[in-house]
């Protein structure tokens, strides 16, 4: 799991904007990097149609693609990821949307704990989430995620969309890696405990 947080706990502004996003070539470069490992994307509706909108259209003969957090921002980065978004195979869980059309893009109206955990199981690399707080509390309820990367920013929102949600179990993680950046954003990334 990947995901933007503000330095109080919010995912997203109430509106779902991420406006507050500070950006950081470092950490950007730093996601290009992972790439590779990474070959499935797990979506909630919400990220999945913000993502829709933007990333199939972030690519252009350009040697650089936008940044989806600062407008007028345009890296090699972003194209980067770009081109590994749109390739990417894409699980989208919904129980409103009737279809999905954004290339390699797959449906399932809900999430089967097994479904996942055998998907897990099977040879490839490996799948992330972004985004998709309600997705994200499903699967960390049923002990699924492996490892939570976090990136806070020096930002506090005072409301918005929590990270976690509607869970009743407590989960302990163990901290792998600490990343301070200039831009005063900060990675963590821990592992869920054994």
């Amino acid at each position: 799991m990947f995901n933007r947080v503000t330095a109080d706990g919010y995912f997203a502004a109430t509106d779902g904007n991420l406006n507050w996003v500070v950006p950081d070539d470092t950490l950007d470069s730093a996601g290009v990097e992972a790439i590779p490992s990474v070959d499935t994307i797990l979506f909630g509706r919400r990220t999945y149609e913000m993502f829709e909108r933007f990333w199939p259209r972030a690519l252009d003969d350009s040697s650089t693609a936008a940044d989806p957090h600062a407008a007028g921002r345009r890296s090699p980065a972003m194209r980067a990821m770009a081109i590994w978004i749109n390739e990417a195979t894409k699980l989208v869980f919904s129980r409103t949307l009737k279809d999905v059309t954004w290339k390699n893009s797959r449906l399932v109206h809900e999430l089967d704990p097994r479904e996942i955990e055998a998907m897990k199981r099977q040879p490839g690399r490996n799948m992330i989430v972004f985004g998709s707080g309600s997705l994200v509390s499903q699967l960390t309820q049923h002990g699924l995620i492996d490892e939570y990367q976090f990136v806070v920013s020096p930002i506090l929102l005072g409301s918005g969309r929590p990270m976690f949600s509607g869970g009743s179990k407590s989960s302990a993680l163990d901290l792998i890696e600490v990343n301070k950046y200039q831009s005063g954003n900060v990675m963590l990334r821990y592992a869920r405990a054994k």
